[in-house]
């Protein structure tokens, strides 16, 4: 009997370890993910499962029992192996699951898209083309803004063609947007009618309370501001296939916060349509 119940402790004993290692694991060093949809083709297909590798930019820790309850919570990271670049294709949680006026951490809902524009750019669209000022290297999917940039604005189904802030003071669409300071923790601004409809939802959710404007004045907890002081970095992603993208040209800005890594390699890659394996695709670096 005695050796029973220390083979059964062993058991117990193994198992947890191997429970708690794939956690670590999880958490420190590589998570993986299935990719549903076109929208970073030809970077990445459906039906490709990618690696990320955490370690690079730096893995995160917070209350993920909070997150799951749809709460707010604060979120550390810790120090990477270098900083996010543009152009690197990122894996985050999609920080508007609800609706795209409010910022909401949705622990289950993930996005891949490319890094355009880090904190402290100010970034336009320029017939079709995505531009960084001060910045002259390439920047997404070369192909498919050439695509849109050749298309007239009647060849776009409907909610596609018009884009973030989606307000009627803005003329914004895809082919012609911004320029939009993307900001860095820091970083100052001042807060006139422009810039309101701009943050709004970003300083709300830094402050965690309403920001309105009444009679051309912003009010934050019934106390007038003039300028804001950002406590956190964002960044603008983009889809590589641009005309099929839900990204920052619709709902604007991505927390840094929000980042869970950089997409590192494809692992596994099985046809939607076929259920066959893409041999060709396994191991491929993404990028």
């Amino acid at each position: 009997m005695r050796h029973i119940m220390d083979y059964s402790f062993c058991l117990i004993y193994a198992a947890s370890s191997l429970i708690l290692l794939f956690i670590a694991l999880q958490i420190f060093f590589i998570s993986s993910f299935k990719i549903p949809s076109d929208s970073m083709y030809p970077a990445l297909e459906a039906g490709d499962n990618i690696w990320i590798c955490k370690p690079v930019i730096g893995p995160r820790i917070f209350n993920i029992f909070a997150s799951l309850q749809n709460k707010q919570t604060t979120i550390y990271r810790l120090p990477g192996l270098k900083q996010i670049q543009r152009n690197d294709i990122l894996v985050f949680n999609f920080p508007c699951p609800n609706n795209w006026d409010d910022i909401e951490m949705h622990i289950l809902k993930y996005y891949v898209k490319r890094c355009i524009g880090l904190p402290g750019d100010s970034l336009s669209i320029e017939k079709g083309f995505f531009k960084v000022e001060g910045y002259t290297g390439a920047l997404g999917n070369h192909r498919s803004q050439t695509i849109i940039a050749q298309r007239d604005k009647e060849d776009f189904e409907d909610g596609v063609y018009h884009c973030f802030p989606n307000d009627t003071s803005f003329h914004w669409n895809i082919k012609d947007f911004g320029p939009l300071y993307i900001p860095k923790a820091g970083d100052t601004i001042r807060l006139n009618q422009f810039n309101y409809i701009l943050y709004k939802k970003y300083i709300e959710w830094e402050q965690q309370c309403d920001l309105n404007e009444i009679n051309s004045r912003i009010y934050l907890k019934n106390k007038e501001l003039t300028h804001y002081e950002f406590k956190k970095d964002y960044y603008f992603v983009a889809g590589d296939n641009g005309e099929n993208s839900q990204d920052s040209r619709y709902w604007g800005l991505l927390p840094e916060e929000y980042i869970v890594g950089k997409a590192w390699i494809v692992w596994k890659s099985i046809d939607p349509y076929t259920g066959k394996i893409r041999w060709k695709r396994l191991f491929n670096p993404v990028n």
